[in-house]
């Protein structure tokens, strides 16, 4: 079974996290919950989330490691020198890594957008670029970055576009479940 864990800081942006955790689970897929600093998280707009665990090297053992947004929650994951050195180790063997809405901030903080096609929320993106002067910004809803193993979007309300990318990234088919969550509706009808 493939494995995802998404990172909650203090601050995130709910929505985006929980988001991914659903349908990821609705897949199939494990996806833990892991706090930056703790198992309790208190989110941007007050909703406390208890995670399954607390970041540790065993984000090494992910098939993907994902970051929901929220300023203040991305400037936490910004911050983190754990979290960053363990991403870092990631990138460079070349495991997936996806951040969306404010949290790509995080993964240019830590020097894994050069060479790199991504995207955020708007007006991040010169502050990535200062930090990785060769990213590409895109103002697609989702960017899939195949070569760099790197997957980014906008913001809550492309949480669900994001999480079926991550998915299919991961070589999981969504068709099913974007016909049964009404996603489909939802692409054709705005």
């Amino acid at each position: 079974m493939k494995k995802v864990a998404v990172i909650f800081a203090d601050g995130c942006e709910e929505v985006e996290g929980l988001s991914q955790v659903d349908v990821l689970r609705r897949l199939g897929l494990q996806a833990d919950m892991v706090g930056l600093a703790s198992k309790e998280v208190l989110g941007d707009h007050q909703i406390k989330l208890t995670c399954d665990k607390v970041v540790d090297d065993s984000l090494l053992d992910y098939d993907l490691v994902s970051f929901p947004g929220g300023l203040i929650g991305a400037k936490n994951l910004a911050a983190s020198q754990k979290l960053a050195e363990i991403m870092q180790k990631r990138h460079q063997a070349g495991k997936w890594i996806a951040a969306m809405c404010a949290a790509p901030m995080a993964l240019g903080k830590y020097g894994l957008l050069a060479d790199t096609d991504f995207t955020c929320y708007p007006g991040f993106e010169d502050e990535i670029t200062a930090d990785c002067p060769t990213g590409r910004f895109h103002e697609d809803i989702v960017v899939t970055d195949k070569k760099q193993k790197v997957i980014t979007s906008r913001g809550p309300a492309t949480a669900w576009a994001f999480s079926y990318a991550l998915a299919n990234a991961l070589g999981v088919e969504t068709a099913e479940l974007e016909k049964g969550m009404l996603y489909n509706y939802l692409k054709e009808n705005i």
